[in-house]
């Protein structure tokens, strides 16, 4: 790439002297000289005038290289440091990570960035985002008495505690779907938005086709292991731009950056108290979103952002090892830290 600009140095310089080749025999011509004697005299000249032209180009490009390869060697110092900078957060076990810009999605760091995964509860920020794309939040759902049955089926569901028969708005089930990660909530919508709990899945999917999220399928609402404990999976780059995309919209956002939501007794149900599942709101400064998830095959899992200073950081562990959704505090705590005090 330096070759050229200086051959092309060394010719202008030549046609600023007169010495290129072409020049001297035009001034030889137009000069009329009738010696060969004087002819040979300025051959000679022009020789030499050369010699000392190319001398100096030589010069040029020796320089030239001196300075590449001490631009090079800065380059790979820089490179070498910001390598050691993406080495990423230390002390951490999971099976899979990300770290982004919450702002721009640019990725930081990673571990098995494009490897599917089950991913637990963090399915229900899909199951919110399908209902709030259909709006209506201020509509009224009863309870249905088949969600008795439905959470009898499964292995320990989490459970937002409602009460068949009691009447919620939309908004209402889902801060009882995202705070306690009520399986019974999402049981609940999407019987209604499906309505039907296959086309409600049927339209998560759609959604993540949308999306581009082509390393991510749904088989179920809630993220429980049915039918299977592989039959949902996404990857860490995916639940980076499905958190993103969630958070987008101010009404998830306001209620997965809560600690907690009371909703007292009203007309047609009782009262509910719901704690925020995971384990950075209200404790890690800057926490705002967004979700947990846990199953045998999936591990602790956390999808969370964090701003400081300007800066929105979204991140998301799969497969931390634990008996507690509170393991995967330390962890994201440890990725968060990383991220703010290199980016």
């Amino acid at each position: 790439m330096t070759a050229l600009p200086v051959a092309g140095a060394a010719v202008l310089l030549a046609h600023a002297s007169g010495t290129h080749p072409r020049l001297a025999l035009q001034v030889h011509s137009v000069g009329q000289v009738g010696s060969v004697t004087q002819a040979a005299s300025v051959t000679r000249t022009a020789a030499g005038t050369q010699a000392v032209s190319a001398r100096q180009a030589v010069s040029a490009r020796q320089a030239v290289s001196a300075r590449q390869a001490v631009s090079a060697r800065q380059a790979v110092s820089a490179r070498q440091a910001a390598l050691a900078v993406a080495g990423g957060p230390s002390g951490i076990q999971v099976t899979g990570a990300a770290l982004a810009n919450a702002a721009t999605g640019n990725v930081l760091w990673s571990i098995g960035l494009n490897t599917e995964r089950p991913i637990g509860s963090i399915v229900k920020v899909m199951t919110a985002l399908v209902v709030i794309q259909a709006g209506d939040l201020n509509r009224a759902i009863t309870v249905p008495e088949s969600v008795i049955a439905y959470l009898n089926s499964q292995d320990g569901p989490s459970t937002a505690g409602l009460i068949v028969g009691d009447r919620l708005t939309a908004l209402e089930l889902l801060e009882a779907l995202l705070l306690p990660s009520g399986c019974d909530a999402a049981y609940t919508l999407a019987q209604a938005y499906g309505p039907g709990t296959g086309a409600f899945i049927a339209k998560m999917n759609t959604e993540a086709q949308k999306l581009g999220l082509t390393g991510t399928y749904f088989s179920n609402f809630d993220g429980m292991p049915w039918p299977g404990e592989y039959s949902t999976w996404s990857t860490p780059a995916n639940l980076i731009a499905l958190g993103r995309y969630a958070m987008s919209y101010p009404v998830f956002a306001a209620i997965v950056g809560q600690v907690s939501y009371s909703l007292p007794a009203g007309d047609g149900h009782h009262g509910y108290f719901w704690q925020n599942t995971n384990p950075l709101i209200g404790v890690y400064p800057g926490a705002i979103g967004i979700k947990t998830g846990d199953t045998l095959a999936a591990g602790n899992c956390l999808l969370f952002e964090a701003a400081r200073n300007g800066l929105i950081l979204i991140g998301v562990t799969l497969g931390t090892p634990g008996d507690d959704i509170t393991v995967t505090g330390p962890v994201a705590t440890r990725v968060l830290n990383w991220g703010f005090s290199h980016f």
